[in-house]
C-alpha cells in the first residue's frame, strides 16, 4: 500500500488498540467489581482505575510497536499477528503488575481483574484487527489505498509475481503495466504491455505508477541505474526481487561486507534457536499426545494381533534431515511378502503381474486400490491410525511432528536434485501436503508444497498445520 495510506492505516490501528484496551480494562473492572459480589483485595474506585488505565495503556502499545504490530509487513499475516497480540497482551499485564510493585500499591481491585483484562484485551484486539482488515479490503475494492505497480523483468518470476498480485482486493496491489517479453504476461493480465523498460519509464506519470518491481538485473548497469533513478526522481517505491526463487526463499540476511551490501541465503529459516524450540515443542507435545492416545494405541496392537497379517509393526528405511536414513515405524497394513521387504512397490506389482498398478504407482507414488492392503489395514489407513507409531520416531528425534514426508531411499531420483533442499529440515508425521489434499494431490504438487514448507518454515506455520491436521483426519480427505 502507498506510504501515506500505510501511515493512516497504522495510525488507525494505534487509536483502535488504545480504545480497545481501555474497553477491555473497563469490562474487566465491571465484571469483577460491579457484577461479582465477592470481597475485593483492595478498594479501588472506578475513576482511579480508569485513570491508571489511561496511564498504562500506552506502555502496552509501545510493546506492540516493538513486536511489529504496527508494521505493514504483518498486516497480511493473520496467525503471526494473533500470536504477537497474545505475547503483547501477556507482556502488557506483566507491565501493569510491575508498575504496581514499583509504586507499592495495588492497581487491580482483585486478582481476577488482571485475568479478565488479559482475556478481554486479547479477544477484543483480534476482533478489532479483523474489522480493520475487512475495512481495508473494502477500501481496496473501491480503489482506495492501492499501489499501482509496474513490473519489469524477463523471467518466470516476473509472470508469477504479476499473477500473485492480480487479486487486488487481497494484495492491495494493481499491476497496471509490465515491461518485458510477451512470454511473461499472465493470461488474465489486462494492463499495458511495454516491450522494454525505457518505454515503460516514459509513462510513469500517465499510468500513475506508485511502485516499481524489478525481477531481473540487466547486463547494462546503466539500464538498471536508469530504472532506479526514475523511481527516485518520481518518488516511487522501488523493489528488487531476484528472478531465481532460491534467492528470496528460505532465510535471508542483509549485512555489509567490505563496504558492500551482502545477502546471505540459507536453505531454510529453521536454523539456530528455531531448531531448539521446534525439538522442545515436538518432545513435550508428543508425550502429551501419547498419554492421551495410549488406550487407542494398545487397542490397535491387540486388534493387529487378532486380525492383522504377520508382524504388528512395519519398519522400513526412510530418509529425513540431510538424507539421513532411519527406521520408520508404522502399524502394518499390508500382507507380508517374503523377499520384498525393502524393495520398491513397483517390483512387487510386477511380481504380481499387475503392470497397470506399476504405471499408476510410477505416476503418483500411490495406488488407489492396493491389493496388498488387508481389510483391517484399510481401516487403519482410512482412520490414519497406522501413523500412530511414528510418534515414537518423534520422541527419538528421527522425525518432527510437522515436516516433509519421509521418503524411501529409492525415491531420491524422483526429486530431480531438490532432495537436498527438501531435507534441509527434518521430515514430519504431518505436513503441508497432508492438510492440502493428501493423496488426492499429484506427486509434483506434493513436492512443491513440501519445498515451500522447507523454505518458509515458521513456528506459527507448524501450529497452523497441526490445527488443520485434525479436521483433515476427521474428514478422511485423500486417505488411502
Amino acid at each position: 500500500m502507498p506510504a501515506r495510506f500505510a501511515r493512516l492505516y497504522g495510525l488507525a490501528l494505534i487509536l483502535g488498540d488504545f480504545f480497545i484496551l481501555l474497553a477491555a480494562f473497563t469490562l474487566a473492572y465491571v465484571v469483577r467489581v460491579q457484577i461479582d459480589n465477592r470481597p475485593l483485595v483492595a478498594d479501588i474506585s472506578a475513576v482511579s482505575f480508569f485513570t491508571t488505565s489511561l496511564l498504562l495503556i500506552p506502555m502496552w502499545q509501545v510493546t506492540f510497536w516493538f513486536l511489529g504490530l504496527y508494521d505493514s509487513q504483518i498486516y497480511n499475516k493473520r496467525l503471526t499477528e494473533w500470536g504477537r497480540l497474545a505475547i503483547g497482551s501477556a507482556i502488557g499485564i506483566l507491565i501493569v503488575l510491575g508498575y504496581s510493585f514499583v509504586i507499592d500499591e495495588p492497581v487491580f481491585p482483585a486478582r481476577l481483574v488482571a485475568v479478565y483484562a488479559l482475556l478481554a484485551s486479547f479477544i477484543l484486539l483480534i476482533f478489532g484487527r479483523e474489522i480493520m482488515r475487512e475495512l481495508r479490503t473494502l477500501l481496496f475494492r473501491f480503489g482506495r489505498g492501492i499501489s499501482r505497480v509496474l513490473v519489469i523483468g524477463n523471467s518466470l518470476a516476473t509472470k508469477d509475481i504479476a499473477l500473485q498480485l492480480s487479486d487486488t482486493r487481497r494484495s492491495g496491489y494493481k499491476v497496471v503495466a509490465i515491461a518485458g517479453p510477451k512470454s511473461v504476461l499472465p493470461q488474465s493480465f489486462r494492463g499495458t504491455h511495454f516491450p522494454n523498460s525505457e518505454r515503460a519509464l516514459a509513462h510513469l506519470a500517465d499510468k500513475r505508477i506508485s511502485t516499481i518491481i524489478q525481477t531481473d538485473l540487466y547486463d547494462s548497469s546503466e539500464r538498471n541505474q536508469r530504472i532506479l533513478g526514475a523511481a527516485q526522481s518520481n518518488h516511487i517505491v522501488y523493489k528488487f526481487i531476484p528472478g531465481e526463487p532460491e534467492f528470496y526463499s528460505g532465510k535471508n540476511t542483509v549485512d555489509v561486507f567490505l563496504g558492500y551490501p551482502i545477502i546471505s541465503v540459507y536453505q531454510t529459516p529453521l536454523v539456530g534457536w528455531g531448531t531448539v524450540v521446534k525439538r522442545i515443542f515436538d518432545f513435550i507435545a508428543t508425550i502429551i499426545i501419547l498419554v492421551i492416545l495410549s488406550p487407542i494405541f494398545i487397542l490397535v496392537i491387540l486388534l493387529q494381533l487378532i486380525f492383522g497379517s504377520g508382524k504388528v509393526f512395519y519398519v522400513s528405511k526412510r530418509l529425513s534431515r540431510y538424507s539421513k536414513p532411519f527406521d520408520f515405524i508404522k502399524f502394518r497394513t499390508m500382507k507380508h511378502i517374503k523377499g520384498y521387504d525393502n524393495k520398491d512397490a513397483a517390483e512387487e506389482f510386477r511380481a504380481m503381474g499387475r503392470n497397470d498398478l506399476v504405471e499408476e504407482y510410477n505416476r503418483t507414488r500411490k495406488v488407489k486400490n492396493d491389493p496388498r492392503v488387508t481389510w483391517f489395514g484399510r481401516f487403519l489407513r482410512a482412520t490414519s491410525l497406522d501413523e500412530l507409531p511414528q510418534l515414537i520416531n518423534v520422541l527419538t528425534g528421527d522425525l518432527s511432528l510437522v515436516g516433509p514426508r519421509p521418503i524411501l531411499p529409492q525415491e531420491i531420483g524422483l526429486y530431480k536434485g531438490k532432495n537436498a533442499l527438501l531435507h534441509s529440515v527434518k521430515s514430519g508425521v504431518t505436513g503441508l501436503w497432508q492438510v492440502s489434499g493428501r493423496n488426492d494431490l499429484p506427486f509434483e504438487k506434493r513436492v512443491e508444497l513440501e519445498l515451500y514448507y522447507a523454505q518458509n518454515w515458521s513456528f506459527w506455520l507448524d501450529i497452523k498445520i497441526l490445527l488443520k491436521t485434525i479436521p483433515a483426519l476427521l474428514k478422511r480427505s485423500g486417505a488411502r
